[in-house]
């Protein structure tokens, strides 16, 4: 891991003066992290492009005997089930590459199946392919345990101790900008009539591709530039003290501190993917009653009229959850971290959550849902997305190559 030491401090540049207004920026340190920025922006901006058509496609998928949100719930279990088993081998990927190749071969096998499941998606090669929705459904969530997470494992490495919890906060306002712009963007395509849905999935490989360039670039730099690490010190070897074989789930196991992050994730993945398969069902309740009104008829027609549908709000919903996310992010989360610190960072979205599933209960109608799960999420993917991956700076390069990716799966 790189040292977390400056050079002979020098004035600072205007670029780090700039980013002084979001956090304490020293000499050195602004290029890296305006990098760094970009990078987790363009990820992010793709991820928002496949992901509002990830509930497009499934609400027009069919499995005998599943409702909609039947099919939704189920493949989300399914999703983690089979991340199991893809930890597992990225894990031993992590051990025998240096992170540059991991991220980059990673990344462009994602980009290889966003060509794939653009020839398969509905009314192109074929009208609806069965398990081709439910399949890029889970791809999805994989999409955003292996590219997102990756970028924090990478951001947690190259950052180490008292820089990260400085500069992380920095880099998050870049993730919440680029779900911001991706939200912004998918929503000005689809009412345009620019393109169809299924085209964003070809969009979403620019960013990509630019995010490959970017991390690259990051790596060789290091956190302050011409600190450059021998490529086996970035290699995620076995753990120390695992036996041969040992997997992250031992490993968390093992350890109370990533036991006690693991049990955070997983309560706050729980509780979140309820609250999204709820607005799931109303929203589809809301574009059956639309159907109806409309007087549409024929298989073909009321599925594209749902698809399309769920995509649009998905895409409007998207948008706002990040707009406010990144006003938070921006303005909020490194001082609520320096003023409260880590411990009143993660009790502020149980609050949130408590108040908004509290008023789902009292009006479980579209409007309420969709203003409330805007606030929870909004606080979920910055401030406490902040929180969570500062609570990974104090672990070593193996604990967060290794686990980082199975916790937030």
């Amino acid at each position: 891991m790189d040292a977390d030491i400056t050079p002979a401090r020098e004035p600072l540049s205007v670029l780090e003066r700039g980013l002084r207004l979001f956090t304490d920026v020293r000499s050195g340190e602004g290029l890296t992290g305006i990098v760094m920025f970009a990078d987790v922006f363009l990820i992010l901006c793709a991820y928002y492009f496949v992901k509002a058509l990830r509930d497009g496609w499934i609400a027009v998928s069919e499995v005998a005997g599943l409702s909609q949100v039947e099919l939704k719930a189920y493949t989300s279990f399914a999703q983690s089930l089979l991340l199991c088993g893809i930890v597992a081998t990225y894990a031993r990927l992590s051990a025998r590459w240096p992170r540059r190749t991991l991220i980059t071969r990673v990344t462009l096998v994602c980009i290889s199946n966003l060509v794939l499941f653009w020839l398969l998606q509905p009314g192109f090669l074929f009208t609806n392919l069965p398990g081709a929705g439910v399949a890029f459904y889970v791809w999805v969530g994989m999409f955003g345990v292996f590219v997102v997470a990756q970028f924090w494992t990478f951001a947690a490495d190259l950052y180490a101790g008292e820089r990260g919890r400085r500069l992380l906060p920095l880099i998050a306002v870049g993730a919440t900008g680029g779900a911001a712009f991706g939200s912004f963007l998918t929503q000005h395509l689809l009412r345009s009539g620019l393109v169809d849905s299924g085209t964003l999935l070809l969009i979403a490989i620019v960013p990509l591709a630019g995010s490959i360039l970017l991390t690259r670039l990051a790596d060789a730099r290091g956190p302050v530039g011409g600190m450059r690490v021998e490529r086996t010190a970035r290699r995620a070897p076995a753990v120390s003290g695992a036996p041969a074989g040992a997997g992250a789930l031992d490993l968390i196991f093992r350890h109370r501190y990533l036991a006690a992050v693991a049990t955070v994730a997983l309560l706050t993945n729980w509780v979140n993917t309820n609250g999204e398969n709820l607005l799931f069902r109303v929203l589809q309740e809301t574009l059956r009653d639309d159907v109806a009104a409309r007087g549409l008829t024929g298989t073909v027609a009321v599925r594209a009229f749902v698809r399309e549908g769920t995509t649009a709000f998905y895409g409007n919903y998207f948008f706002w959850v990040n707009l406010c996310a990144l006003l938070a992010q921006a303005l909020l989360a490194s001082r609520l971290l320096r003023w409260g610190g880590i411990g009143a960072v993660l009790l502020l979205l149980p609050i949130i959550s408590l108040i908004s599933y509290s008023s789902m209960a009292v009006l479980p109608v579209l409007g309420v849902v969709r203003v409330t799960k805007i606030a929870e999420n909004a606080t979920n993917y910055s401030i406490d997305n902040t929180a969570r991956q500062v609570i990974w700076l104090p672990t070593t390069t193996e604990m967060k190559y290794w686990t980082k990716p199975a916790i937030d799966s």
